[in-house]
């Protein structure tokens, strides 16, 4: 049934995305990727940190590929989120996906009545600095070649960071967020990631000022959020008007939020059904599509991206903002060479 339930999710979503964008139709033909399990071990910290790869496949194999780091919410694996995996990958972006295993899909096992213990501990810090030492160990894998993939076709002027919920927060903490504890700064920036992609971002717990913590971030960053996105964890409700707060209170203004009308929480998991049997895949086929409008504008200074986006998708969004140009001096000029930010497209023309 559960794998049934994933084909029917990953059909739907690439009939959407095949509907609204006729250049990926050829998607649902052949798959433009190979997907590759990687169950390395963190020997430093006696910590297992599997990963999917979606690595795409190349016109040219020794071109350079940009990389996207996903983290997982509450409760995931690797092998969620696939239709963003698949959708990247398939426009020539490498896609891993790590699995957090204090926070992953083993909190839903055991005993029915300590689920929410198990919760409750993989939301204290411990848990939450483990997931960013988790990201960057992986990244250090990939760029070792530990992937069996040549590290030398990795740009490393193209790393970018996304989660979803806590994969959020979590990569909010890579990129520069910074919590006080015992009166001093705890900041895990990686250098080496340039841009986030956050969807549902939830508050930092226990944390009183959003601008404190996020005022390090200088990175674009893109929000993706929907009406009706509501998290409901026991002792914590968390809705819209958190994920507004984390884009209101980035300082940096390289940053673009999307909120879709209606939907829910875990409309961008993998799961088929929530928030709607029609918009559930219009928003995953939206968020793809999104996420891809994004690295254009940041990476290819394509100042039309995310315009065009607004326009192929605005039936089904409450609310699009930009901040300003994703790149200094690049609104203007769709399609040039980026500045500082890479050698050359990041993805290929459709």
């Amino acid at each position: 049934m559960h794998t049934n339930r994933r084909q029917f999710n990953a059909s739907l979503v690439l009939a959407a995305l095949a509907a609204s964008h006729p250049a990926l139709r050829a998607e649902t033909a052949a798959p433009a990727y190979g997907v590759t399990d990687l169950d390395w071990v963190d020997t430093t910290r006696q910590r297992p940190v599997p990963a999917r790869l979606y690595w795409p496949a190349r016109v040219n194999p020794e071109a350079p590929v940009p990389l996207v780091l996903f983290s997982h919410g509450m409760g995931g694996s690797r092998t969620g989120y696939s239709y963003l995996g698949q959708h990247w990958s398939s426009n020539g972006v490498a896609s891993l996906h790590v699995q957090h295993v204090g926070s992953d899909s083993a909190l839903w096992r055991g005993n029915p009545f300590g689920v929410t213990g198990r919760l409750r501990n993989a939301a204290q810090d411990a848990e939450a600095v483990a997931r960013v030492q988790d990201v960057r160990f992986a990244l250090d894998q990939m760029l070792a070649g530990a992937a069996r993939q040549d590290p030398a076709v990795i740009d490393v002027t193209r790393i970018v960071v996304a989660g979803h919920s806590y994969g959020a927060n979590t990569a909010l903490l890579t990129v520069g967020a910074r919590v006080m504890r015992k009166d001093a700064v705890i900041s895990y920036r990686d250098e080496r990631i340039g841009a986030a992609i956050l969807i549902s971002a939830p508050p930092f717990y226990g944390e009183s000022s959003m601008a404190s913590v996020l005022d390090a971030i200088s990175v674009p960053t893109l929000h993706v959020t929907c009406a009706d996105d509501v998290i409901q964890i026991p002792g914590f409700v968390s809705g819209l008007d958190d994920r507004i707060a984390i884009y209101d209170a980035l300082a940096d203004p390289r940053k673009f939020l999307a909120v879709f009308r209606g939907g829910s929480h875990s409309i961008f998991t993998d799961r088929p059904l929530t928030g709607g049997l029609s918009l559930n895949p219009a928003v995953k086929a939206a968020t793809a599509s999104l996420s891809v409008a994004f690295l254009d504008s940041v990476f290819r200074c394509d100042g039309q991206a995310l315009h065009t986006w607004q326009r192929d998708w605005q039936h089904i969004v409450d609310r699009a903002t930009q901040a300003s140009a994703l790149v200094p001096g690049c609104a203007d000029a769709p399609g040039s060479t980026p500045r500082g930010t890479g050698t050359g497209p990041a993805l290929p023309q459709a």
